[in-house]
């Protein structure tokens, strides 16, 4: 080769994307370009000269000089040689793979050996990744099929073709639905599965195929579609999983439900789980046993166990060493007894098992949603074993199946016990209470003896639930169910718990002298002073007695005898016993005729509101109204709200009222600002119930927009017993009130359970001395005491303090005296309709100089 010849091959192989390494006849490099330096690591100052069988790499040929040589020989003979490829140890020690290709170069007289190194390192990765990924998918058990963009076939592992009995190469090239769907299959849940595999993300779906024999074989089919970069699916990767045992568990699962809730014996259902269990799993003998309060078992269902096996066990004590059972439910876990023969738990038991080829036990207990353990679910073999994967499967299923069914049972009983028994103080209920006094009854008219009933009834209950809570209230109806147990614990007696705070007590041989002598003791032990809680509490009762033969005997209308006349001893007073007489059912009846009434004229808008004027006393000026309901009736005539408000809240009505009486107010607001008619303000009356409400706020801020009414021009009162149940929610309530703007007034102060404490609480912008206060203020030293201080505290929490109930001069310059803010009374103005508030107003001097009698 001339030098130009060997400079332009030089330069052809130093531009090469290969590596080039080019040996002398004595094997030395005399050639190493840039891409050898690179595939290398190495210098090629560090390379030339040196031995280039020190860079041929092992395990090619059977010696590196076997490969140079063997392949320099072949060059000289002309044989063939293909390339080969063989791990490279780079400089750095990282090792690459390359494909080695040798040539024969004549330069000048001599043969040069010319090396060709193509880097394949990428290649061989590849390689390396696909065959373990075939590896991991040919040997998983589970089908995995690849389709291709018509949706057929491209692949599928070796799983296939033992799940389906289908040779690999039958498969590939076919669509699955070809040969894997039958007459089972849910065309539905077909046609969605071939929707979505080429549509969705990822997902899974249960469906039914068949194998080559025409089984049925259910899978859980988990589709995964391959996109390209540009999002469109290329392939769809499918994996089956064989979900037949689980099938057959659920098919298990919902047949014991349905059985369930046919509401059959608690026996019956565990029966019938057994024998499902043991269809679907015939190698076990399935078994349940529940166990006692004294921790003893007893079988509830065993079929295929042997009667005189499951009498042998009845009554055995749970614990250590008491067999599989026994001992699960002493240790609270599953126990596994693989041989019954020679395993120590068996030892005092075996005697009962092995004759009846009972060999291997695995119980576990049955825990109930409290911790409870109720009893035990057990799997017998034939042979020496423990439990397999599919078996867990079914007891863990059956476990949670018994839980189900032993609650169920418990809460039937619960519900049974609840519909005859009061649960607070365990006395019979309403319910309870008739069938038996029907009995007492009967009894008492064949001995021809009388049958009292005496409803009682916990005066002013209402005000412990409010002042010091519901807890304290259950206490003292607990108090007082024993106080009445107690009473009667020597006759022949019933008591029961009627209604919230009412008790019925049915004595025998009663008469009405008898009667009344019991009622006295009633009152006597109810009224006895008791401490609960720290509180010093002293009781009453009122009581109503009805005698059987007094116009009724049933049982219904004794009862509703009894509570009439206990209605009129709450009339009398409280405190006290009446007995029924026909007044007392007429005047039941007048209410029930009321009540009807009040719901007519709540629908024809047939109430209406007077208002009374609130005079500053500093300036006698008018300070507001307050609005008040009035009821006029074409029958009765007027009725007055003492006795329609609390028939209101007993037949639910009351929060009718309060809204009306909130609607009507605005709205005649609205109607004297726009006559120019100065009204400051509007107070309206609203009862406790409407603060438990949290719509409340929403419906006035409703009304001052709809009227467009400034928030300052209307105060809502309301009482004492508010404050003291001024739980969470009724203090949310109020303060979303007070954000409106509105006037909260505190009506009728000091005469309930009040609470300073409460009182900072609470948003009140206005206090209300209750008119009780005016009946001795004048005369009474104490009452003005009691009233100077109600006035200090409300003026030193920044309160406009109302005093209610002013009908002379002196009661209004006593309180003017005490700096008393604002009164109202008959003094002033008596509640008028709302077109004589004008001509009052025009008629009455309110101004600085006025007399304080200005009254109408």
């Amino acid at each position: 080769m001339s030098f130009d010849r060997h400079l332009v091959l030089e330069t052809a192989l130093e531009e090469s994307v290969d590596a080039v390494v080019l040996a002398d006849d004595v094997n030395r490099i005399t050639f190493f370009n840039a891409a050898a330096e690179r595939l290398w690591g190495y210098h090629r100052g560090d390379v030339l000269g040196k031995d280039i069988k020190d860079f041929v790499p092992c395990g090619i040929c059977p010696t590196r000089d076997g490969y140079v040589d063997a392949n320099r020989d072949g060059y000289a003979n002309k044989i063939v040689r293909t390339s080969r490829e063989a791990r490279i140890e780079r400089e750095d020690g990282k090792e690459v793979w390359g494909s080695f290709s040798l040539s024969k170069v004549d330069i000048g007289d001599k043969i040069h050996h010319l090396v060709f190194i193509r880097d394949v390192t990428e290649e061989v990765q590849r390689r390396e990744e696909l065959r373990l990924l075939s590896l991991v998918v040919n040997e998983t058990d589970r089908t995995v099929m690849v389709l291709d963009q018509n949706r057929r076939i491209i692949y599928v592992n070796r799983a296939f073709s033992d799940q389906f009995g289908y040779r690999i190469a039958y498969a590939l090239g076919k669509l699955p639905t070809d040969f894997l769907v039958g007459e089972g299959t849910d065309v539905d849940t077909l046609a969605r599965l071939q929707r979505k595999a080429w549509q969705d993300q990822g997902f899974t779906e249960d469906i039914l195929c068949y194998d080559r024999s025409g089984n049925p074989v259910w899978v859980s089919a988990a589709v995964n579609p391959i996109r390209d970069a540009q999002g469109d699916v290329t392939n769809v990767v499918v994996e089956l999983t064989d979900i037949a045992a689980l099938k057959r568990v659920q098919s298990l699962q919902d047949d014991v439900l349905e059985a369930l809730a046919s509401n059959i014996s608690l026996a019956e259902v565990m029966d019938f789980l057994c024998r499902r269990v043991e269809a679907i799993a015939p190698e076990i003998v399935s078994s349940i046993l529940l166990v006692d309060t004294e921790q003893k078992l007893w079988s509830l269902a065993g079929p295929s166990l042997p009667t005189a096996y499951n009498d042998a066990i009845a009554g055995v004590p749970a614990g250590e060493n008491t067999g599989s059972c026994g001992t699960a439910v002493w240790r609270g876990e599953p126990v596994y007894v693989t041989d019954i023969a020679t395993d120590p738990l068996w030892t005092n038991y075996k005697h009962l098992a092995l004759p009846h080829g009972l060999r291997a036990c695995w119980s576990s207990p049955i825990r109930l949603g409290d911790g409870r353990i109720a009893g035990t679910f057990a799997f017998y073999y034939r042979e020496p074993r423990g439990p397999s994967a599919f078996h867990r499967q079914i007891v863990k299923a059956c476990l949670y199946l018994c839980k189900l069914a032993i609650e169920h049972q418990e809460a039937r009983r619960q519900i049974a016990v609840l519909s005859h028994f009061d649960s607070l103080t365990g006395l019979p209920n309403r319910s309870r209470l008739l069938e038996e006094t029907e009995s007492i009854l009967r009894k008492a008219e064949d001995e021809g003896l009388k049958v009292a009933i005496f409803t009682v009834n916990l005066d002013h209950f209402k005000d412990i639930n409010s002042s010091l809570g519901h807890a304290i209230g259950d206490k003292v109806l607990i108090e007082a169910a024993y106080r009445l147990q107690r009473l009667v614990s020597d006759f022949a007696a019933i008591v029961a718990r009627a209604g919230s705070d009412s008790f019925v007590v049915v004595l025998s041989d009663c008469d009405t002298a008898r009667a009344a002598v019991r009622a006295d003791k009633i009152l006597r032990a109810i009224s006895e002073p008791t401490e609960i809680k720290g509180f010093n509490l002293t009781l009453s009762a009122s009581i109503g007695i009805s005698i059987s033969g007094d116009k009724g005997t049933d049982p219904e209308s004794l009862l509703k005898h009894a509570e009439t006349a206990m209605f009129q001893a709450k009339s009398a007073g409280r405190g006290v016993y009446r007995f029924f007489s026909p007044e007392m059912n007429r005047l039941a009846q007048d209410r029930l005729v009321l009540g009807a009434a009040l719901r007519n004229a709540l629908s024809t808008n047939s109430l209406n509101l007077h208002y009374q004027p609130q005079i500053n006393l500093n300036s006698n000026t008018l300070h507001g109204v307050e609005a008040l309901a009035r009821w006029h009736d074409p029958e009765p005539g007027n009725i007055p709200p003492d006795r329609f408000i609390p028939l209101a809240e007993e037949i639910g009505l009351i929060d009718t009222i309060g809204k009306w009486s909130l609607r009507e107010s605005c709205r005649q607001i609205a109607a004297w600002r726009s006559e120019g008619i100065p009204i400051p303000t509007v107070s309206v009356n609203l009862s406790p119930l409407h603060f438990n409400d949290s719509g409340l706020p929403g419906y006035v801020a409703g009304l001052l927009e709809e009227f467009n009414l400034p928030a300052a021009c209307l105060t809502i009162e309301i009482t004492e017993s508010v404050m003291m149940d001024a739980g969470a929610e009724t203090l949310r309530t109020l303060a979303k009130l007070h954000e409106t703007g509105v006037g909260l007034s505190m009506d009728d102060f000091g005469t309930g359970f009040s609470s300073l404490s409460s009182l900072t609480r609470m948003p009140i912008t206005e206090l209300k001395l209750d008119r009780s206060f005016m009946r001795n203020f004048e005369t009474d030293p104490s009452v003005q005491a009691v009233a100077a201080t109600v006035v200090g505290i409300g003026l030193s929490l920044g309160m406009t303090v109302v005093s209610e109930g002013v009908e002379n001069e002196n009661q209004a310059r006593l309180l003017r005296r005490l700096n008393c803010t604002v009164a109202q009374g008959y003094y002033f103005a008596r509640p008028m309709e709302a077109c004589d508030i004008e001509r009052w107003i025009c008629a009455t001097r309110l101004d600085d100089t006025a007399p304080l009698n200005i009254s109408a």
